[in-house]
């Protein structure tokens, strides 16, 4: 049995987790997806930066009873990364995950898209477009139109500070998986190569940049390998 911590993406909470979480659980680990990170919600003047979802982080991890395996979504992998020297971390996985080197912010390493759909505003806020046909393009084409609509329905703010701080990107002190979504059109396929490399283990899944929703079993196997390794 592995203690397993969960880490959201951009604009997401602990929910888009569920499906993976269960499965996780029958395999026998617990699990902990964290509900809402500090740099996302709905109060635009009460969002943090990276540096607030890290210290975050290691709150819940202080409370595990044993070391814990830590999982990035997307954004999420900012986070993880954080906590690269963490004593208590003994392995990492990033999902179709950003992975900055020192000094690096998510601006700098992002994909370019095809169709922008990340917008940003005056007051310090990015939200996904309210061109719900584009987000679906870009996010969860492998989703069905009602599913990607109930995820669209429940997106929150995120700050635009969590994606500008740079990554302190301390030296790992554990072994890494990265998942490589073959299907992504936000994190493209050969960012998420590139970002990789660096991975002690490196799996790939059939899915687009929402695996959490779309295959769920595979990532779960994915995570649970890592757990056991």
């Amino acid at each position: 049995m592995s203690d397993i911590v969960l880490v959201h993406g951009g604009w997401c909470t602990g929910w888009t987790w569920q499906e993976v979480s269960a499965r996780l659980a029958d395999h026998g680990h617990r699990v902990t997806a964290i509900e809402q990170l500090p740099s996302g919600g709905h109060d635009p003047a009460a969002l943090g930066d990276l540096a607030a979802d890290a210290e975050y982080l290691r709150d819940v991890i202080a409370e595990a009873p044993g070391d814990v395996v830590l999982v990035g979504h997307s954004y999420g992998g900012m986070a993880v990364t954080e906590l690269a020297d963490h004593p208590r971390v003994r392995h990492s996985v990033y999902v179709t995950a950003f992975w900055p080197g020192k000094g690096e912010s998510l601006m700098e390493i992002r994909s370019e898209h095809e169709r922008e759909w990340v917008i940003y505003r005056e007051d310090g806020v990015l939200h996904i477009i309210d061109d719900i046909e584009t987000a679906h393009y870009m996010m969860a084409a492998d989703l069905d139109g009602r599913r990607f609509a109930d995820f669209y329905a429940r997106r929150v703010l995120q700050s635009a500070a969590s994606f500008t701080t740079p990554s302190t990107a301390p030296e790992r002190a554990h072994p890494v998986t990265y998942v490589i979504c073959d299907q992504d059109r936000s994190i493209r396929p050969d960012n998420q190569e590139r970002m990789a490399a660096q991975a002690d283990h490196v799996r790939h899944v059939s899915a687009a940049h929402m695996a959490l929703l779309s295959a769920p079993g595979d990532v779960a196997d994915a995570i649970h390998q890592a757990a056991t390794a």
